[in-house]
């Protein structure tokens, strides 16, 4: 199961998630996620259990609980929404890609 972890600390680090879940079972992965540009955490990553089971458990004892001051918010990833609108083609003058003279 994917698991989203919202309202980290900045300074938290995926050894620290890591260890936080392995309380409540195997993880297969821990990924917290980073502006492309200054490398920074952006209070938010994703970890990745393979025993529903555990997960649950996972989800439930670390929802709002404190890791370096900060209260975890803790719950089940939903899929990725696409925000760009389905628009394809090129430009975004809104024209439908004609070109107006």
């Amino acid at each position: 199961m994917n698991i989203y972890v919202g309202n980290l600390p900045r300074e938290a680090t995926e050894d620290d998630l890591r260890q936080a879940f392995e309380e409540f079972g195997q993880v297969d992965s821990v990924k917290i996620i980073t502006d492309r540009f200054t490398g920074d955490s952006r209070g938010f990553g994703f970890v990745e259990m393979p025993n529903n089971p555990e997960a649950q458990s996972a989800i439930s004892g670390l929802d709002g609980k404190d890791l370096k001051g900060r209260a975890l918010r803790v719950n089940e990833a939903r899929p990725r929404r696409d925000d760009r609108g389905g628009r394809g083609g090129f430009g975004r003058g809104g024209s439908g890609g004609r070109r107006r003279f």
